[in-house]
C-alpha cells in the first residue's frame, strides 16, 4: 500500500509539472486551486482493477535429465558415466588400464573417500571402446526392427541389435551402439541371443 502511495505522489507532480507549463506557455488557464483539488481527488479515488498488481516472476530453471542416474553424496569414483566428464587420454594403449581426470556434472553432489564434497577427481578404467567390450554382462542389447538374417554361409540367425552400456561400465567413445547378434538353438541350449564379437 506504501508503494502505491508513492506512485501516486509521483503521479500527481509528473501532473502538476505538465500543468504548469501548459499554464505558463500560455496555451491555457488552469488555475493552482483548481489542480490541487482535481490531483487530491485522484489520489483519494480507490484501486481500480486498471492498476497492475506487483507480482515477482520466479524463473524455473530446468533439471538436467542425467540427474535421475546420479546418487546425492555417493563417493565421486563410483558415479555412473552418466554423471560425469573426463578428458580424453591420448596416451592410452588398447587393453591396458589408465587413468583419467574427470569431474562431476553440473547440480552432481559427490565426495571423496573422507566424505569430503569434491568435483574433480581421477578414474581408473581399461582403455577400450564400448563396442569392443568384451563381457555380454557389461551391457544390454535389444532387438532391432530389421527382420532376422540368415544365409548359405552363415545358417545361423542372426539380428541386428541396439546396444547400452550399463551405468556403472567405463568406456570409450559411444554408449550407445550397433551390434550383430545370433540365436543359438539346438538340444540341451536354451534359446537366447549369443553377441558376435
Amino acid at each position: 500500500m506504501a508503494e502505491l502511495s508513492a506512485v501516486l505522489k509521483r503521479l500527481c507532480r509528473v501532473v502538476l509539472f505538465l500543468s504548469q507549463l501548459y499554464v505558463f506557455s500560455g496555451r491555457g488557464s488552469l488555475s493552482f486551486e483548481h489542480f490541487q483539488a482535481a490531483a487530491q481527488a485522484l489520489k483519494d479515488q480507490p484501486l481500480s482493477s486498471s492498476v497492475p498488481p506487483t507480482t515477482k516472476v520466479t524463473e524455473v530453471t530446468p533439471t538436467p535429465g542425467y540427474i535421475a542416474k546420479c546418487p546425492s553424496n555417493d563417493l565421486c569414483t563410483k558415479l555412473p558415466a552418466d554423471c560425469m566428464t573426463c578428458k580424453t587420454n591420448h596416451s592410452c594403449i588398447y587393453g591396458k588400464p589408465v587413468i583419467f581426470d574427470c569431474t562431476s556434472k553440473p547440480h552432481v553432489m559427490c565426495v571423496d573417500d573422507n566424505h569430503q564434497r569434491q568435483e574433480n577427481f581421477t578414474i581408473s578404467m581399461t582403455c577400450q571402446f564400448c563396442w569392443q567390450l568384451p563381457a555380454p554382462s557389461d551391457y544390454e542389447c535389444s532387438k532391432s526392427n530389421s527382420s532376422i538374417c540368415k544365409t548359405v554361409a552363415c545358417p545361423r540367425q542372426r539380428y541386428n541389435a541396439t546396444c547400452s552400456v550399463k551405468d556403472h561400465v567405463h568406456c570409450l567413445g559411444r554408449r550407445v551402439f550397433p551390434k550383430m547378434c545370433y540365436i543359438v538353438t539346438g538340444p540341451g541350449v536354451t534359446n537366447g541371443p549369443r553377441h558376435l564379437h
